[in-house]
Parts: structure tokens; sequence; C-alpha cells
């Protein structure tokens, strides 16, 4: 499934946090980070499926792309803390 959503986060600021949330820091789900070599992407893979966030600025607000498989209630859960 594919989300976009619209952030007061930098996209530095977004992928951190995306890989706080999803990853396996304290209070993380767990997922394994695959590095991008862009730090405004990320791919995050464990549990039998993904998530990957490319974020860039668009008109003033930065812009969060998300691609996911297997973890679409996390990812909505993930939006809902930072969407605004």
């Amino acid at each position: 499934m594919r989300y976009e959503f619209k952030t007061k986060l930098t996209p530095e600021e977004a992928i951190e946090r995306a890989i706080q949330f999803f990853g396996a820091a304290p209070g993380g789900l767990g997922l394994e980070v695959q590095p991008a070599g862009d730090p405004c992407r990320v791919t995050l893979v464990g549990g039998g499926g993904h998530v990957a966030l490319a974020a860039s600025v668009v008109e003033g607000k930065t812009s969060v792309e998300v691609e996911t498989r297997e973890w679409d209630p996390q990812v909505k859960q993930f939006m809902g803390k930072f969407a605004g």
C-alpha cells in the first residue's frame, strides 16, 4: 500500500522518527534498517514485510511518501503521530 502525508518535521527529522518508530530502538517495532545512502530515504524490513519512506519539501512543507507491505496499521499509527 502507498501513503503520503505532510508534516511540520524536516525531511531528515521525519526519517529519523521513522527509524525510531519502526526500527530496533527501545520502544520501536524491531524492523531492520536498510541503508539508502540518502538522509531523506529509508527502508525498514522484517516480519515478512517492509516500510519504505522518502521525505522531501513540497511548497514549504515536508511531504512523506510511504510504501508498505504487512505494516499498514503501524504506518497509519505513525502518520497519525506526525501528520500536520
